[in-house]
């Protein structure tokens, strides 16, 4: 039984054998692992070597303190048995034997074995428990590879889409690009088949009464493109314009605005301006935010050729009443100020006097229209002297004073006209008979509409109004302003007084 118990490998936590303070050898037992902060298997793999090779030590020294024991015990046994054999033949030393007590020092070992014994079992379940532990570690550490490994695979999937999605719009840019280009080329060319004309069209479309719209060689080919379709009953060839507005949809035309490239901007910009000269599209480009994109470029861009054609697009818009107050309401007035002070092409200050002279024909505008600059600016591009720019000034005035005559014949205006107030009379009185056709009519309606609110006839007598008031009713070729200029003459208490005292014939 001995010889099973020193061969047997499971015996570390067997309490039936004393072991000696000498087998003992006050041997310090540490753990000597520590938890590794390496992952995978070759940690785990160092471990249990590491644990099997303390295990291997541990029995080794069980086995010599069980020899050692074993020893001491067959020892102990011959001496007692001896000594059993001496008692026998003398009985009184049997007594003395049998009376004796266990010695301290047998007890003591006793003590400190179990303690040896407690600890080994405390340093194996330790032991078992790091193992443990690593090996969660391992398992927790495969989990998270594995789901690694998952995202990784994920997002390469997502960048080959966004790479797949970036080729196509590329493919698509390129393709709006060309458009764009045709389409602009095709545009330059009516432009310049039209300049020679384009002063005398905006004289007689003035005379007629003008509809406000700013680029002259476009109502012709949208008028051609109507003809066309009226002969093809629809199944004709379209103008170019319409036909990239149904290809391309106007959102993604909005969107090149924003682009890069200059030259893209530009001839998205010239696109915009063409669409939004047919009422039709007008509603839909604003609701697309069109509006709003183009003052973004009156803010930001310093390119004037976008600023001019953005400011003519603004004018189209701004033919309509309600597109009228989201531009006031959005900051267009002081942006369309901003973008003439800064002009130096004459055509750029004709967008912008046209854009400023269609608001000035809304009565719920002519207090914003002095408040942010709107008439200081209509009035200071008359410096530039260029008589296209001079046509749109005469028309924004006629537009303000017919506003402002308006709300005085409605009751809601009582005191001095506001372009009366800001200087504008003395100019007006010398442009009354300009000799371009288009100027002229424009300052004799603005005449007649400040003469015809009282409050304003002492200023027009005094700055010489009165005169050519009196020779608009006479002289002028159209009737209607001729008839306006009389009716206003002959309901004007002051300014009949002064006809007396000058004795004026009317």
């Amino acid at each position: 039984m001995l010889i099973c118990y020193r061969h047997c490998k499971n015996f570390i936590g067997c309490d039936n054998w004393p072991i000696s303070a000498s087998s003992r050898g006050d041997r310090k037992y540490h753990n000597v692992w520590t938890k590794s902060h390496e992952g995978g298997e070759y940690a785990e793999r160092k471990y249990i070597k590491a644990l099997e090779t303390e295990k291997l030590k541990y029995q080794q020294d069980y086995i010599d303190s069980i020899r050692k024991l074993e020893e001491k015990w067959m020892v102990t046994q011959q001496s007692s048995s001896n000594n059993k054999t001496k008692a026998e033949h003398h009985p009184s030393q049997r007594r003395k034997c049998d009376n004796k007590a266990p010695s301290e020092s047998d007890a003591d070992e006793i003590n400190e074995v179990k303690k040896l014994l407690e600890n080994e079992k405390f340093l194996r379940q330790s032991t078992e428990e790091e193992v443990n532990d690593l090996k969660n570690q391992v398992l927790h550490w495969k989990k998270l590879e594995a789901a690694g490994s998952a995202e990784v695979a994920k997002l390469q999937k997502m960048l080959d889409n966004e790479a797949s999605q970036k080729e196509k719009l590329e493919e698509e840019i390129a393709a709006l690009k060309s458009q764009l280009l045709q389409l602009s080329f095709e545009a330059d060319e009516i432009e310049i088949r039209n300049s020679v004309t384009s002063f005398h069209q905006t004289r007689r479309s003035l005379d007629r009464g003008g509809s406000g719209k700013i680029f002259p060689g476009l109502d012709s080919l949208m008028s051609q493109a109507r003809n066309s379709q009226l002969r093809d009953q629809g199944n004709g060839p379209k103008p170019p314009v319409a036909k990239l507005f149904e290809q391309v949809g106007l959102q993604k035309i909005l969107s090149l605005l924003e682009s890069e490239d200059a030259d893209v901007r530009v001839h998205a910009v010239k696109v915009v301006a063409n669409l939004a000269a047919e009422e039709a599209n007008q509603e839909k480009i604003v609701e697309a935010g069109g509006l709003t994109s183009l003052l973004v470029l009156l803010r930001s861009s310093e390119d004037e050729t976008i600023r001019r054609v953005a400011a003519g697009a603004i004018a189209n818009l701004a033919m309509n009443e309600t597109n009228q107050e989201l531009i006031m309401s959005q900051g267009g007035i002081s942006l369309l100020s901003m973008t003439a002070a800064d002009a130096e092409d004459p055509q750029t200050l004709r967008m912008v006097a046209g854009a400023i002279a269609n608001l000035c024909g809304n009565d719920k505008l002519q207090a914003s229209l002095r408040g942010e600059g709107g008439v200081k600016a209509l009035l200071g591009m008359v410096k530039c002297g260029h008589p296209d720019v001079l046509a749109q000034v005469a028309r924004g005035i006629a537009n303000f004073a017919k506003c402002e005559s308006r709300a005085a014949t409605q009751g809601n205006k009582l005191g001095k006209s506001l372009l009366i107030e800001d200087g504008a009379l003395p100019w007006i009185i010398k442009n009354a008979n300009n000799d371009a056709s288009p100027i002229r009519r424009h300052i004799e309606l603005a005449l007649c509409h400040l003469a015809q609110h009282e409050v304003n006839a002492k200023d027009m007598i005094s700055e010489g109004a009165l005169w050519e008031l009196v020779r608009i009713s006479r002289d002028c070729s159209r009737e209607d302003i001729r008839m306006l200029a009389y009716r206003t003459l002959t309901s004007s208490p002051t300014l009949q007084a002064e006809m007396r005292r000058l004795r004026i014939e009317c």
